[in-house]
């Protein structure tokens, strides 16, 4: 029989009752997102609040903190005593925060996303302003508060919310050497491209059949629509809880790629939820490890599986089937549609070379703003700066194309931007990993089978949860700790050949 530990059970039931708080706390945010009528954002925005300090209640409960030390000395097996390490994370950092304050930074946001659905398209960057001063003082306010608790700076002890572990140090040692040959990378291969022959799709694209097709692609790629859905919000995201994952996306009549790959992104996030380790489910350590490792899911979707000739060939007929027989859907075009690279305004939609300089910009202003370096005010004139510096594309006076257009800071995510470069990162390790293992993967996915590649993020990824550091999850799946060469390995092989 296995031995006694009442204070781990008793743990166990504590944080199996948060999740399910959680679960409603996510229905209520995916539908405030994708469903909610305008004038019901007040109502839902204090629904918001209370529901976040009922969590942190939860979370922070005085009894708490003894059971954790109490269970320290109880026999626990390895997932026990992972699952313990998780808790007593989530235990530190909530009991940084006193209730008031996480009830404020909830408003702030919830008022703050609201209004910049109508602002941004708006290009109102003055009415803007008031709104995400709110939300960056707040948040200001819970990076002290954090760093306090964990002696860190007040930026990484918000960005060690959503990368366990990471610092500005570790952060700078991987993006300042890709500051130094990403531009160069970028001009050579919009040179080489130039001289491309690339056939452009004719729309419109009827909105009914990009949602069928995108259905199609996500059915294609296994996500499970018993235990999801896709809907339409301003801002593609992926939400929910494993048992009821929540994706959107946004449609444009004259663009179906970018609600395709946004979708084939967004699924990427929802096959690594609907996969975690389901015996353990309602416990942190059957949750995703880190940002990073989840935006590794969708860029192994979107960027490694989406640029690669053979999805090209399973998405020509599917095409064909949703908007008529055209030449641009031929798989050689497709797949220079898919991996054409331009430097441009938006971030969700750039290609996988100029991506990263999007999250350059955004880390050196958020973190600047977390340090008190700069004010919100400050943002519009660093942006257009480091637009033109990293990709020469003037964003003056758009404010809606630029600081405006991601939801993250709108929502308080600030120290959240890293994890998407970090992301790519891993996903080029992922896929550098399972050539090794399968050296045909290629000749495997030119023939259209995705299974190869389903099964090991399955094994190392989705199965793992938070059984294991960062660290210790990338050494065990592919035998290193986080290495970018094999990111620019990857953009060199695909793009410069």
């Amino acid at each position: 029989m296995p031995a006694s530990a009442p204070q781990y059970d008793a743990l166990t039931r504590r944080f199996l009752r948060i999740h399910r708080f959680g679960h409603l706390q996510q229905m209520a945010h995916w539908d405030q997102a994708a469903n909610m009528p305008p004038r019901g954002n007040e109502a839902r925005s204090q629904a918001l609040a209370e529901m976040a300090a009922l969590l942190h209640r939860l979370r922070t409960d005085p009894a708490l903190g003894g059971e954790l030390e109490a269970a320290l000395g109880e026999p626990l097996d390895d997932s026990q005593v992972a699952n313990l390490r998780e808790m007593r994370r989530v235990w530190l950092a909530n009991t940084a925060l006193p209730e008031a304050l996480v009830e404020r930074r909830t408003l702030a946001a919830s008022r703050c996303e609201h209004a910049w659905r109508s602002q941004r398209p708006a290009n109102d960057w003055t009415g803007f302003l008031p709104n995400l001063k709110e939300v960056v003082a707040a948040t200001r306010e819970c990076a002290l508060r954090l760093a306090d608790r964990s002696g860190l700076s007040p930026y990484d002890a918000l960005m060690d919310q959503y990368e366990p572990g990471m610092t500005t140090a570790k952060v700078r040692a991987v993006f300042d050497p890709l500051r130094e040959w990403l531009p160069g990378l970028i001009r050579r291969v919009v040179d080489k491209q130039s001289r491309e022959v690339v056939l452009q799709p004719h729309g419109p694209f009827d909105l009914a059949a990009q949602r069928r097709l995108c259905e199609k692609v996500m059915q294609l790629l296994q996500f499970d629509f018993t235990a999801g859905r896709l809907d339409v919000s301003a801002h593609p995201f992926s939400g929910g809880v494993p048992e009821d994952v929540r994706l959107t996306t946004r449609f444009r009549e004259d663009d179906f790629l970018q609600s395709l790959m946004g979708t084939v992104h967004e699924t990427g996030h929802g096959r690594y939820e609907q996969n975690l380790p389901r015996p353990l489910l309602g416990q942190p350590v059957a949750e995703a490890r880190s940002m990073a490792i989840h935006e590794s899911q969708s860029l192994s979707f979107e960027m490694q599986l989406g640029g690669h000739p053979g999805f090209a060939a399973l998405m020509s007929p599917l095409l064909v089937e949703a908007f008529g027989d055209q030449a641009a859907f031929m798989p050689t075009n497709l797949n220079h549609l898919l991996t054409r690279v331009k430097p441009g305004f938006i971030r969700v939609d750039a290609d996988e070379v100029t991506y990263p300089a999007h999250v350059l910009l955004r880390f050196d202003i958020e973190r600047a703003l977390m340090e008190g370096e700069i004010e919100a005010e400050d943002i519009p004139a660093l942006w257009d700066a480091a637009m033109m510096d990293l990709l020469g594309v003037d964003t003056r006076g758009n404010y809606t194309d630029g600081p405006m257009q991601d939801v993250h800071w709108a929502e308080g995510l600030i120290g959240y931007f890293p994890c998407y470069t970090l992301g790519a990162m891993y996903a080029a390790q992922w896929f550098a990993a399972m050539r090794r293992t399968m050296p045909d993967l290629d000749q495997r996915l030119g023939e259209g089978d995705l299974a190869g590649v389903f099964s090991w993020l399955d094994q190392h990824i989705w199965r793992q949860g938070s059984r294991w550091t960062t660290d210790e999850l990338a050494i065990r799946a592919s035998g290193e700790a986080l290495n970018p060469a094999h990111f620019r390995a990857h953009l060199e092989r695909r793009y410069l050949g």
